[in-house]
């Protein structure tokens, strides 16, 4: 079935019944229209980002753009074995983000000594960026305009340092 655009409407084939998910014509109709439960998006398990300086690799290649998948609960309970994490706790953040993030820039692989060669604002970002996809599993919030009162989402994690 061919659409037209935005907000065309075909007419349904004759004999058939409409979907058990329509909306009445009620709710159709006219723009002060009842918004419908919203279509519930499959699980994102991978989310994008772009750190604020960015890793120089050892040709002095500047990676900013990676991606970090959610963490499972083995990622954070691998890390208190390590030995470095032992001795230090604070090491604990430079070990999980190195399990986590599965890509950076045109890097073969991501590790720990990876994060552990990263600028400190670099790393704040990740540690805040980690924090917020795995607090909600998502990087984005609905929000609504206190002047027109329509409905809008916002992304949580900015792209750059500062930004939210």
């Amino acid at each position: 079935m061919r659409r037209a655009g935005p907000g065309a409407r075909t007419a349904a084939p004759a004999n058939t019944a409409p979907p058990a998910d329509a909306a009445p014509a009620a709710e159709t109709a006219g723009a002060a229209a009842v918004p419908r439960a919203a279509v519930r998006e499959p699980l994102r398990t991978e989310f994008e980002f772009e750190l604020p300086r960015g890793f120089v690799d050892e040709s002095g290649t500047v990676h900013r753009n990676g991606a970090m998948r959610l963490a499972t609960a083995r990622d954070e309970l691998i890390p208190l074995r390590d030995v470095r994490v032992r001795e230090n706790p604070a090491y604990l953040s430079v070990v999980l983000l190195g399990r986590v993030i599965t890509r950076l820039g045109t890097l073969g692989s991501v590790h720990d000594g990876t994060v552990e060669n990263m600028f400190a604002s670099d790393l704040a970002f990740l540690q805040d960026f980690y924090r917020q996809i795995n607090a909600e599993g998502h990087t984005r919030a609905a929000v609504a305009c206190p002047h027109c009162e329509e409905s809008f989402e916002v992304e949580l994690a900015g792209s750059r340092l500062g930004e939210s």
